[in-house]
């Protein structure tokens, strides 16, 4: 079987979750993070780039 290679994306969070709404912090445990510099990589998907795009200014896009 052939397996394809999915794109995938690495996020930081840079972000405390201190002080913000309830689905700011659900979106960042989606993201599976938690803490800050924690690093997630994910599946490069609408659906994830959405959730980055609603957190600008708590995770950084990494390169690579």
């Amino acid at each position: 079987m052939a397996q394809e290679t999915r794109k995938t994306v690495k996020i930081q969070q840079i972000g405390s979750p201190i002080r913000r709404t309830k689905d700011q912090r659900a979106t960042l445990i989606g993201l599976g993070l938690n803490k800050m510099h924690k690093v997630s990589e994910l599946e490069d998907t609408p659906e994830v780039r959405g959730m980055i795009r609603k957190l600008p200014h708590m995770v950084k896009v990494l390169e690579g």
